[in-house]
């Protein structure tokens, strides 16, 4: 292997296999035994219903993620300075 160079391996930003075939296996699985699903969805009251829905819904709806926001105060110009300035001194006041 050179050194500092990759020569082998998956390439980058490749899918890693075992993950995307372990996936479609778990999709299939879903979808094939879905009216065993809803059966099991109606045997179910309150709380348990609420959660058995929770668990669910994290496959259909992606999860938030955090941000973060850096900037470089040497970049703004004294007028935004002071514009940001001037709204954080308002929030302090109005608390």
């Amino acid at each position: 292997m050179a050194r500092g160079k990759k020569t082998g391996g998956r390439k980058k930003g490749a899918l890693n296999k075992l993950s995307t075939d372990l996936k479609q296996e778990i999709t299939d699985f879903l979808n094939d035994n879905f009216d065993e699903v809803k059966k099991e969805w109606q045997g179910l009251e309150g709380k348990e219903k609420l959660n058995f829905y929770k668990d669910l819904l994290k496959y259909s709806v992606p999860q938030m993620q955090s941000t973060s926001l850096e900037t470089d105060l040497s970049k703004l110009t004294e007028e935004q300075l002071d514009y940001i300035l001037n709204n954080l001194i308002s929030k302090i006041d109005h608390e």
